[in-house]
């Protein structure tokens, strides 16, 4: 498999659904859009006073939903594929989600791709769902889909979470084939799971080649112990960046959109790297992170306590060339299939206005250095 880039469809308004067609064009391996009820970014600093991107969108949060974006990419669209980059398994009853892959499989003649989480807790618990245990639920989320889709007639399941009583899916595959199953995950449970149960993998805190190998050695190990052909699974990356050159990076790491990318990160990412997290040695990044609860206080707390270097460290910054380069590093370690998220375009109005020409130079270059990467 060659590598390739993802093109990415935001879900959020202003939504750009006619950006769909453009990516039909063979040059990107998938499209992938996200599915969330709120962002990463901080509400006490999405002010006018922080960053002028406050002065465009009333909200960092103006979320559609990602399943029925998808269905209608998958109607605007002929030959990409479509993947949920990623739907939880806390917020979707697997019954549902089991129906609605199918829906816009059809819709998309075999091209949807249910790529699914965990969750994170600002999605989940501010809406009164429970989040106890959600790797369990997400592996008896997965086990579920299957069973419908696999079955013939109706079945009978008595689980942690779920029951189903003579529950059936007689909907059939397009063409026979069953909607291919992506996971975004890092956790030595969760790539296991992927590897007896995916297609496709999205790490979410993989930050060296050496870690994305080891892990994908991890999975691709669990496919191998349970007799699957691992041989068409896709290994994928999906990874923040800063693309500029170094008076632009400069004036990237002082605004604190941009330094809030750490907030996402946990302690123990930051101390891989010889870091101290501002937010405290316990801090599990996504895990504990509400946008609503951090004050404008906090945050400038942060701010100032946050060494930008480890920004620099942990993430591809710098030239085109030169993020190109950290993403051949990966490619080089078994990914195939790459998206260029420049965190950039946080910095302000001015560099969101480059961001996707810097994005696509980086494509550019990361095709031409993997060239012979196969």
């Amino acid at each position: 498999m060659k590598v390739q880039p993802a093109a990415f469809l935001r879900t959020t308004l202003p939504l750009g659904i006619d950006l769909a067609e453009q990516y039909d064009s063979g040059r990107y391996h998938s499209i992938w859009l996200p599915d969330h009820m709120v962002s990463f970014w901080p509400d006490s600093i999405w002010t006018p006073e922080f960053t002028d991107l406050a002065l465009s969108s009333p909200s960092p949060h103006r979320h559609l939903d990602g399943m029925a974006v998808s269905a209608a990419a998958a109607v605007l669209t002929k030959n990409v594929p479509l993947a949920t980059c990623v739907i939880d398994t806390v917020r979707r009853h697997p019954s549902l989600l089991a129906q609605s892959a199918l829906t816009i499989s059809h819709l998309s003649k075999g091209r949807f791709i249910l790529g699914l989480g965990s969750g994170e807790l600002e999605n989940t618990v501010p809406y009164g769902f429970d989040f106890e245990k959600p790797v369990s639920r997400f592996e008896e989320s997965i086990k579920v889909i299957k069973l419908l889709w696999h079955s013939d007639g109706p079945v009978d399941f008595e689980g942690q979470f779920y029951r189903l009583e003579h529950a059936r899916m007689d909907t059939e595959f397009y063409e026979g084939k069953a909607p291919p199953i992506w996971t975004g995950c890092v956790g030595p449970r969760m790539l296991g799971i992927t590897g007896r149960e995916a297609d496709g993998w999205w790490p979410a805190g993989v930050y060296t080649p050496e870690d994305y190998a080891a892990k994908l050695k991890v999975i691709l190990d669990h496919g191998d112990s349970v007799g699957r052909d691992m041989s068409h699974f896709v290994p994928a990356l999906n990874q923040i960046c800063l693309i500029g050159d170094e008076d632009e990076v400069a004036e990237m790491l002082q605004q604190p959109m941009v330094k809030s990318i750490i907030l996402m990160q946990t302690s123990k990412d930051l101390e891989q790297f010889g870091y101290k997290h501002p937010m405290g040695d316990s801090w599990r990044g996504i895990h504990d992170f509400d946008p609503v609860r951090l004050s404008r206080e906090k945050i400038i707390e942060f701010c100032d306590a946050l060494d930008t270097q480890a920004i620099r460290d942990i993430f591809p910054v710098g030239t085109a060339k030169e993020v190109a380069a950290k993403f051949k590093g990966f490619a080089e370690a078994g990914m195939r299939v790459f998206k260029v998220m420049d965190y950039g375009g946080m910095a302000g109005a001015k560099f969101a206005a480059r961001s996707a020409q810097k994005v696509r130079e980086v494509e550019d270059e990361v095709l031409r250095l993997c060239g012979d990467i196969a």
